[in-house]
């Protein structure tokens, strides 16, 4: 019987993965008061807690199960943990670090259990859990003090610490993949790298996806039109310093919409030895900062990236709905994925036996 590593493996090389939308989008349409983010053991916590979305893994577990339930509906075929602030580092400003591991476990257990329920309904079409990491609110690289340009609210060590402790929670709780996501600061994903080995090291998985072991997924994130993260790497210089480890796959998600992220998407379809993501915003936010672009429009966009073969997952990031992932599922399921070397060296070697 195939482990889940090789079933997804077995997947991405047949088709366009769909991964899921927005989880902050979601959750707004519920219009959840302080007292849906209080667990018993909080309910005198001295700071509010409305808006710390990691923790309705741990309050509110019902209402993460539904929207995990909505993506999966809408065609997902991976689906992200209740996760991006889930380091001990951006829950230290609800005064809530202590509880980093048990949000991280919970929520893989909480989308693991709903991706095994659908699994089981529809066998030929499996569904994982990817263990989403987010950049946490700090930068390894930058200062925040404008008058003081060699300081850093943070260092890697401390990076890597509270990185580890998120990998061992989502691991427990069983994710598939782990996604280090919208990267602005290059160091501080290398520092989810580095911890991410680590923790392999100490558990002995392998870390090539390919020798069983737990595939990784980098995205990066654009943060404007000069094409540069914020710690102002290109495209490319953003692939080379995170292609030391044999990724899953490297893309790009927020911050810009499709039409916007076309062209570094370009980039790394040319140049990626890794399957290439792209989860783009629903266009570019309004004056509210709301997102107005419909399921059809994003659909749109994104076909020229299909018809270039320039993707092998597709999803949604900010102002995302499962009417949009719906839409993209739909799309992809008339393209081929993008072939990678691997790939083609092993179709011409089956071909000459």
């Amino acid at each position: 019987m195939q482990n889940r590593t090789e079933t997804l493996l077995q997947a991405i090389s047949q088709r366009i993965l769909i991964l899921d939308g927005a989880m902050g989008t979601m959750i707004q349409r519920y219009k959840l008061s302080e007292e849906d983010f209080r667990t018993p053991e909080l309910e005198d916590h001295p700071k509010a807690l409305k808006g710390n979305n990691d923790l309705l893994s741990l309050s509110r577990p019902d209402v993460i199960r539904a929207i995990h339930a909505e993506y999966l509906e809408a065609g997902s075929d991976i689906i992200e943990t209740n996760t991006f602030s889930g380091t001990s580092i951006a829950q230290e400003d609800y005064g809530l670090a202590h509880l980093a591991y048990q949000i991280n476990f919970e929520s893989a257990k909480i989308a693991r259990a709903i991706a095994d329920e659908f699994t089981s309904k529809n066998p030929s079409k499996p569904r994982f859990v990817a263990g989403a990491m987010g950049p946490t609110n700090r930068t390894a690289s930058i200062s925040p003090d404008v008058n003081d340009p060699g300081y850093r609210a943070i260092t890697f060590d401390q990076l890597a610490d509270a990185y580890s402790e998120q990998v061992r929670g989502l691991l427990d709780g069983g994710s598939d993949i782990l996604l280090v996501e919208t990267i602005f600061d290059t160091l501080n994903a290398k520092a989810a790298l580095y911890a991410i080995q680590e923790v392999f090291e100490e558990r002995n998985i392998p870390l090539d996806p390919r020798e069983g072991g737990i595939p990784i997924m980098i995205s990066g994130t654009i943060t404007d039109a000069s094409g540069r993260t914020l710690s102002g790497q290109t495209t490319e210089a953003f692939l080379i310093s995170v292609s030391h480890v044999p990724l899953l796959s490297v893309g790009l998600n927020c911050a810009l919409g499709a039409k916007e992220l076309r062209p570094y998407l370009k980039v790394l379809a040319n140049k990626a030895p890794f399957y290439v993501s792209a989860y783009p915003n629903a266009g570019l936010p309004n004056e509210f900062g709301a997102y107005d672009q419909g399921a059809n429009e994003m659909a749109g966009q994104v076909r020229d990236f299909l018809k270039e073969g320039m993707l092998n997952i597709l999803g949604g990031c900010c102002g995302t709905t499962p009417e949009h992932i719906q839409a993209l599922a739909a799309l992809a399921s008339e393209f081929a994925p993008r072939k990678i070397e691997s790939e083609e060296l092993t179709e011409e070697e089956g071909s000459n036996v």
